[in-house]
């Protein structure tokens, strides 16, 4: 079948995306393991805007191995400033290419407002989203005002990026960008609101109340929510620093639309539902987690000291 892309071409890549997840996953492996091979330095200017390309025969060829797909071309943009970011994150190089390339990736079946694609690791930490042409030279051009970003606030809320690709196949190119899964299985939320502080048409639509788990907007977070979230003063200060410094960035990189993206976790109705679930007591809540969520931003990381929160995130759209 073929899928729809950033509202702008279709994929048909082979017959099935299992082939672009395919491609992703063989090219992905290779530009890890050759950039393992070069020793570590610091970013350089330069760094931000060098695009490796390797060619993946279906036969094979002395850098890449055999495969079932059609012939492709993968590129990788930016490989020594991304190497560096997932470092920064606490991503090795290992944990990245096992939760990426050990297991097919999940296709998720409700596309984003701008029509890409998305698909998260088997182990869900990652997403990986399909962006058109003009978001993946944008991001390029921000990246040394990311690093620099990262460098000078490391507490920021703004999304954590791992990687920027392109599949180029059957005459079409499929940019794809790497980053963290907000809100990864291991702990469910119950409400969430994508916040711009504005009530201009801030309301959710009829459609987007009737998916299982809707986002909210800023009417509904009044509505629901008239008193607000309680904080303590250390977590409320450190929050609102964090919040300015990251709209001060996006401002002097002239992005307007963007918003918090705030996910609520109800942890007395979340142990009603697993009394409910699994007919046991509340010490059941205590069972071990199926998978960490390691990448993900919660609360406590725009603190210097450890504290339990939920997570809340920023999302420029």
């Amino acid at each position: 079948h073929s899928a729809t892309l950033s509202n702008s071409f279709s994929l048909s890549f082979q017959t099935t995306s299992s082939a672009l997840k395919g491609a992703i996953q063989l090219g992905i492996t290779h530009t890890v393991g050759s950039l393992s091979t070069k020793p570590e330095r610091d970013v350089l200017m330069q760094d931000f805007y060098v695009v490796e390309s390797i060619f993946f025969p279906s036969e094979g060829s002395n850098l890449t191995p055999a495969h079932h797909y059609n012939d492709f071309r993968f590129k990788t943009y930016a490989p020594v400033a991304f190497r560096y970011f997932r470092e920064l994150f606490g991503i090795r190089p290992d944990d990245y290419l096992y939760s990426l390339c050990s297991e097919p990736l999940i296709e998720l079946s409700n596309s984003g407002a701008s029509g890409s694609l998305f698909y998260v690791s088997s182990d869900d930490e990652f997403i990986i989203k399909t962006v058109q042409h003009k978001e993946a030279e944008f991001l390029q051009k921000l990246l040394p005002g990311y690093y620099m970003n990262l460098n000078q606030n490391p507490r920021t809320l703004l999304p954590k990026f791992y990687g920027l690709y392109c599949v180029q196949a059957g005459g079409k190119n499929i940019r794809i960008v790497v980053m963290n899964n907000l809100l990864p299985r291991s702990v469910k939320m119950h409400l969430k609101y994508d916040l711009k502080g504005s009530t201009y048409k801030r309301r959710a639509s009829q459609k987007e109340r009737e998916k299982v788990f809707p986002t909210y907007k800023d009417l509904d977070f009044i509505q629901d929510i008239p008193d607000g979230l309680f904080l303590d003063s250390d977590m409320y200060n450190a929050l609102c620093k964090t919040l300015q410094r990251d709209c001060l960035v996006l401002q002097s990189f002239k992005i307007m639309d963007y918003s918090l993206l705030v996910a609520i976790h109800n942890i007395d109705l979340a142990q009603r539902e697993h009394a409910m679930a699994d007919g046991t007591s509340q010490t059941d809540m205590r069972r071990p987690a199926a998978q960490k969520a390691l990448y993900s931003t919660a609360m406590e990381s725009i603190q210097g000291e450890a504290r339990r929160g939920g997570t809340i995130e920023t999302d420029d759209q």
